[in-house]
């Protein structure tokens, strides 16, 4: 299934997951796609900055969630996989890994920011998932290495309207996976996981927890078996590898 709603392409603006916003907060929105050539304020998680330089593709899919905030919920790891599945698709030999929660990388360099943000409509739970994915520059200065669709495939033919549509096309089927339920998603977020089964630190709170990364629960949440034998279970938190498998 394909969800065919329209895209809005934007030229300069503070942020496409910020207009998203905008737009739910009206309550009158349609389901859509925002594109963006370049954003002045662009964010990502925790409200970290991200670069955008032209060239890279900036985009938010506003759309309603039928299943609420269970199934908005799952929305993370279905961008995530998204994103995965577009990058391989352009570079189909690249080790393209998720790193937990949302993150996509290529030996240890990011090649994309996923920013999830819910509200409520009325009735209606709204999701806004913004995707910066970096296709002609890998930006420096960001604090960790970075790496580009260009770079992946040893050329500079590649746009940012082609990844876009590349990119839409994935998530309507894991928007679609999402939906039916988490089995099928987990299992395929687990079978590109970076670390798992190594040494990973989680900074969840003031004190950050190591730990072997054992499993993914059927929510989402990071399963770590600790050094004293016992399993902890953290939903949320930012995730180091330590002991590379």
């Amino acid at each position: 299934m394909k969800f065919d709603w329209p895209v809005h392409h934007l030229g300069t603006i503070d942020s496409t997951n910020t207009e998203a916003k905008r737009r739910a907060a009206t309550g009158g929105f349609a389901d859509c796609w925002l594109v963006a050539e370049t954003q002045t304020a662009g964010r990502g998680r925790l409200q970290r900055n991200w670069l955008s330089p032209p060239g890279n593709l900036f985009t938010t899919v506003l759309y309603r969630e039928p299943g609420g905030l269970a199934v908005a919920s799952r929305t993370p790891f279905a961008a995530a996989l998204a994103v995965s599945d577009m990058a391989l698709q352009f570079a189909p030999d690249a080790a393209v890994q998720v790193k937990w929660p949302n993150d996509v990388r290529i030996h240890g360099a990011k090649l994309s920011g996923i920013l999830i943000e819910t509200g409520m409509s009325g009735p209606d739970t709204w999701v806004a998932a913004g995707m910066g994915i970096n296709v002609t520059h890998a930006p420096e200065g960001a604090g960790q290495s970075a790496t580009s669709i260009a770079a992946l495939r040893g050329d500079t033919v590649i746009t940012a309207a082609m990844v876009f549509d590349a990119l839409r096309d994935a998530f309507s089927a894991r928007l679609v996976e999402a939906r039916s339920g988490f089995s099928t998603l987990r299992k395929s977020w687990l079978e590109r996981a970076e670390g798992l089964g190594g040494t990973i630190r989680v900074n969840a709170s003031a004190e950050p927890v190591e730990g072997i990364f054992e499993d993914m629960d059927e929510t989402g949440a990071l399963i770590l078996r600790l050094p004293d034998g016992t399993r902890q279970t953290i939903r949320a938190g930012d995730v180091d590898l330590i002991g590379r498998v």
